[in-house]
């Protein structure tokens, strides 16, 4: 049986997986009704530099993914790497499949000397551990969003 994790950058033809995946993800967060991209625009987002999402996969199936975008981040003068999702598939999980993800994150980043930079959801306590252990430090903030049904009215 083969039991290596493979790491690889998903192109614009792993769409329908990055589509699949990040459905999975939102499932399991409780937070579907979120998810706007449909498989097509994730072939678009694939194409971009700035967009970054590694996939893991053993034997040919897929564990999971981690994404990020670079951007700029403003009091710095230089770009970040702003993650937005780890996943991992239940079956992959407590094998070192996430570690393998965020090494391989790093690996980019570390080009460059980025700083990656993400959010976790205060009660996601095993998330944290998992953070904590690869050396993140872990901010207490309150994430605000401002969707335009809320704001539009505020400006017609």
């Amino acid at each position: 049986m083969n039991d290596t994790i493979h790491i690889r950058r998903a192109g614009p033809d792993d769409a329908p997986l990055v589509d699949t995946l990040v459905r999975e993800m939102a499932a399991h967060e409780g937070d579907s009704a979120h998810v706007t991209v449909a498989a097509e625009g994730w072939r678009e987002l694939l194409g971009r530099a700035d967009v970054m999402v590694l996939l893991a996969e053993r034997a040919g199936e897929s564990l999971g993914y981690v994404s990020a975008q670079r951007r700029l981040h403003l009091w710095s003068g230089g770009d970040i790497f702003a993650l937005d999702d780890l996943y991992v598939r239940a079956e992959g999980r407590d094998g070192g499949v996430g570690h393998r993800l965020m090494t391989a994150l790093a690996r980019y980043a570390a080009a460059d000397r980025l700083t990656i930079r993400w959010e976790v959801k205060p009660d996601n306590e095993a998330a944290q551990r998992f953070y904590r252990r690869l050396g993140a430090t872990l901010f207490t903030k309150v994430i605000a969003g401002w969707r335009p049904e809320s704001y539009l009215p505020l400006v017609s």
